[in-house]
């Protein structure tokens, strides 16, 4: 028998899988994504910074290297033997001051070397002096003048050994005493500052100057240093007798006779950190050449262990505000008459008589106008301005049927004052600049005053007006 087929067959819907769109989430995020922008726009954009306007000057001034010339007298050892000093380099010693010892067999230099080996023997106040001859040395540094570095290395090799022997002679006096006249101290012939520099030039003139003189890379100095073997006839220190110097220097012709017509000049040295005044007079050296030449009666000692200096002579200081030169910018103004200027309804308001046209006909109305700069014969009003004064319109003189066409201009230079939170052009007269900034011109009508705010860079401006964000 067949088996009966079953027709029961039930069939199942396949259930429709729909998504639910969440319009919340969506918000979400594009407010999500769009804050990221804003924040992502604000942090990479060049923020607009400002300057606080400030009194200052700007001093014009020549820079020169000059040859030092003092009444310097060489003194020279008698016999041979071992040097040791008694008084440090710039300092000053009288008629018959012990300023060193020779010691013909050498034994108490000896001595006084093993006694130092392990010691602290530099005092504090003897590092700082190191100190100030490193720091005088580095700001007065340059590659033309390299080999001041070898006369330097020198110079503070014999200070160092100087100032260990300093510490402990006076501990070897008695046994000094018992050797009799195998060790002497010699004192000075003459009181003045004592220098252990030996360069030749002592006894250098004015009128022996030459080119050659100031070519420092064939520059040497000698120094005998402490416990050094010397032999009869070395040049052993040198007294500075007057207080008087003199720097001399090569100087353009120009130059020269302008320096002269002021006599007294006022000279800077930036090494020494150290501004004073100076007598000039123009000489004549040893080549027919014309050198100048500033005398001064202080001030000696600082410059006692050197031969030559930097130096700048100021001939001018201009004083004013002070703003930097990337503030400064130029706006173009339409000009008008200084007699067109005219006041508002309330007497408070500057502005001028405008006529306008309708079909009733011509009226005059008052138009208030901001003033940038005035001189004697135009006001300078802005060209940029909406619904205020145009190229092209007429402007009516008070009292008077005299009409001016407007349509004249002319540029300022100026900056953008940001003191009520947005651009405002503000003119200025630059008196002075230097490398950075510029001087300007204090308590100009329409001007700047001190603690006002500018923009620090004024190309980041397109228009007056801008908002700024701090």
């Amino acid at each position: 028998m067949a088996r009966k087929k079953n027709n029961n067959v039930i069939n199942y819907n396949h259930r429709k899988v729909s998504m639910n769109f969440n319009v919340g989430m969506l918000i979400f995020a594009v407010i999500f994504f769009y804050l990221v922008f804003t924040v992502y726009s604000y942090m990479t954009k060049e923020k607009i910074q400002f300057y606080e306007v400030t009194d200052g000057s700007i001093v014009d001034d020549k820079s020169y290297t000059g040859i030092i010339l003092r009444q310097e007298s060489t003194q020279y050892a008698d016999s041979a033997g071992a040097v040791n000093y008694y008084v440090r380099e710039g300092k000053r010693a009288s008629v018959g001051t012990s300023i060193y010892s020779i010691d013909e067999r050498g034994t108490v230099s000896a001595l006084m070397e093993e006694q130092n080996q392990g010691t602290g023997a530099l005092t504090d106040r003897d590092i700082s002096e190191l100190r100030k001859q490193l720091n005088n040395y580095s700001l007065s540094y340059s590659d033309e003048a390299f080999g001041d570095v070898y006369n330097t290395r020198y110079s503070l090799e014999a200070m160092v050994l100087e100032y260990v022997n300093f510490n402990t002679l006076d501990s070897q006096g008695q046994m000094a005493a018992q050797m009799g006249n195998d060790f002497r101290q010699i004192a000075a012939p003459v009181s003045g500052v004592v220098s252990y520099g030996i360069d030749n030039y002592e006894t250098l003139d004015a009128a022996q100057i030459n080119e050659s003189v100031f070519d420092r890379s064939q520059y040497k100095k000698a120094i005998t240093r402490a416990g050094q073997w010397v032999e009869p006839g070395t040049p052993i220190y040198k007294v500075i007798t007057e207080d008087n110097w003199s720097v001399v220097f090569p100087v353009e012709e120009e130059d020269g006779v302008m320096f002269s017509s002021q006599g007294t000049l006022k000279v800077s040295f930036p090494a020494q950190n150290l501004t004073t005044n100076g007598t000039f007079s123009l000489i004549t050296g040893g080549d027919g050449k014309a050198y100048g030449r500033l005398d001064f009666q202080k001030y000696m000692v600082q410059f006692a262990s050197d031969r030559y200096v930097d130096f700048e002579i100021m001939t001018s200081v201009t004083e004013g505000l002070k703003i930097p030169i990337s503030s400064v910018t130029t706006k173009n103004f339409f000009l008008i008459p200084i007699d067109f200027l005219t006041k508002g309804g309330d007497g408070l308001e500057d502005g001028f008589n405008k006529e306008v046209y309708s079909e009733a006909g011509t009226s005059v109305v008052f138009v208030p106008t901001d003033i940038y700069y005035g001189n004697e014969e135009y006001y300078y009003i802005d060209c940029d301005k909406e619904n205020s004064i145009q190229a092209g319109d007429y402007l009516v003189r008070p009292d008077s049927q005299e009409r001016f066409q407007v349509g004249i201009t002319a540029s300022l230079q100026g900056v953008y004052n940001i003191n009520k939170g947005y651009t405002v052009f503000r003119q200025i007269e630059v008196l002075a600049q230097s490398d950075e900034f510029y001087t300007i011109r204090k308590n100009m009508n329409y001007g700047l005053s001190v603690y006002d705010h500018i923009v620090l860079n004024a190309s980041m401006i397109e228009n007056e007006g801008t908002l700024i964000y701090q």
